[in-house]
């Protein structure tokens, strides 16, 4: 059992969990995010697929204060995103991870999950300097949080290891670990089984569900679409920067506007064959 994943706010149920809309990023006459609109409820894991150069990542870029954008909304629990930095998203309780891993090479497993704490540590430069009855004791918080966390992803064992030993899959569970150290609301994640064998993919995915359980929303960008089906509760379809769909899976599954543009036969397959 994960203990206080996200923090609590009295007020939270005044608002909508995540509303995006009309949310647009233009690169020039490149419109990769074209007035996507679509509204996360609490609980939910809420999946964005689509082709390749669909707008995915740059929408979660725009949403987490990586881009600004060039048009539209992002509402988290009442707070508008857009024209945060990165760090405030972080603070107000929407934390993310990368498709291309993003870990430090040169540091244990269990330093890596120990930066994730910055945001909500309140110790500063002289607690350190002076050795502080908070630095102590953030610094205790820190290793015991750290480790209940490690145990949480199945990383334990690993802790004293450097990041940069680990295979594919334990580094993605590394970035999930650190994530979680922000205290999150909600978790980004893009790609999370990218690179994966299917036994890591059904790792991955148990742990998403199980956290899940424990109070935590999702949303992903993912390509295999037998983990989407599998795991997702909504998904919102983009292609070209443009919402062509939105649904249950058994929904987008049968919509013949995204089978044509972007799952075809493959997707038709698999649900014959499971």
């Amino acid at each position: 059992m994960i203990a206080s994943i996200g923090t609590s706010d009295n007020d939270q149920s005044k608002y909508d969990f995540l509303v995006i809309r009309n949310l647009s990023k233009h690169f020039g006459a490149l419109k990769a995010v074209d007035e996507v609109s679509f509204v996360v409820q609490q609980g939910q894991i809420f999946s964005v697929i689509g082709p390749n150069g669909a707008g995915k990542t740059t929408l979660f870029n725009v949403m987490t204060g990586i881009y600004p954008e060039t048009g539209g909304e992002a509402v988290f629990l009442g707070h508008n995103l857009l024209g945060l930095p990165p760090h405030k998203v972080t603070e107000l309780g929407l934390a993310r991870t990368y498709q291309i891993v993003r870990v430090f090479d040169n540091m244990s497993v269990l330093e890596n999950v120990q930066v994730g704490f910055h945001c909500r540590t309140k110790a500063g430069v002289w607690d350190a300097l002076l050795n502080t009855r908070r630095a102590k004791r953030e610094r205790r918080f820190r290793r015991e949080r750290g480790l209940e966390l490690l145990d949480a992803v199945g990383l334990t064992r690993y802790q004293d290891e450097l990041a940069r030993n680990l295979p594919l899959g334990l580094r993605k569970r590394l970035q999930v670990a650190r994530a979680l150290a922000t205290s999150p609301k909600a978790l980004l994640l893009d790609e999370p089984t990218g690179g994966m064998n299917p036994s890591e993919k059904e790792e991955m995915m148990a742990l998403i569900n199980r956290l899940r359980d424990e109070g935590l929303t999702f949303l992903l960008v993912e390509h295999d679409m037998s983990v989407i089906m599998g795991i997702s509760d909504w998904i919102v379809v983009l292609d070209y920067g443009v919402k062509i769909a939105e649904g249950t899976p058994e929904e987008i599954q049968n919509n013949q506007v995204v089978i044509e543009a972007y799952l075809g036969r493959g997707l038709e397959n698999d649900t014959a064959e499971n």
